[in-house]
């Protein structure tokens, strides 16, 4: 058998081999409405209703954001690798589902982001 006789099982196996690394993750799905419900009790006296009207200047805007960055801040405040005192203190209360459903939520916000194209 040759390489290239090979190379129609490879790329199913590949392909296979995807397919069943996202079934996690499907099943993990992110409820914006629960995001929503959340967001309203614990981020919005910081962030604004909107995410994008924070009480302090120095504070970010949220909405528009990118869902993994978000999830990846939040997750990094609550295991104290990125630090921020009051952050800190309010992502340590969030499940791993909260922080996936803040970060649905606030990501599908419109927001003061812009991207450029080359």
């Amino acid at each position: 058998m040759t390489m290239r006789d090979k190379l129609p099982f490879a790329t199913l196996s590949f392909a296979a081999l995807l397919a069943m690394a996202a079934i996690p993750f499907a099943a993990q799905a992110a409820d914006i409405e629960k995001g929503r419900e959340k967001a309203d009790q614990i981020c919005a006296a910081c962030h604004g209703k909107d995410g994008n009207t924070p009480i302090d200047p120095s504070y970010p805007k949220l909405g528009g954001q990118h869902r993994d960055y978000l999830e990846r801040a939040m997750l990094d405040y609550r295991d104290d690798r990125r630090k921020n005192p009051i952050m800190a203190g309010q992502a340590k209360a969030l499940s791993r589902d909260d922080i996936r459903n803040l970060a649905a939520y606030y990501a599908q916000l419109p927001g003061p982001l812009k991207t450029t194209q080359r």
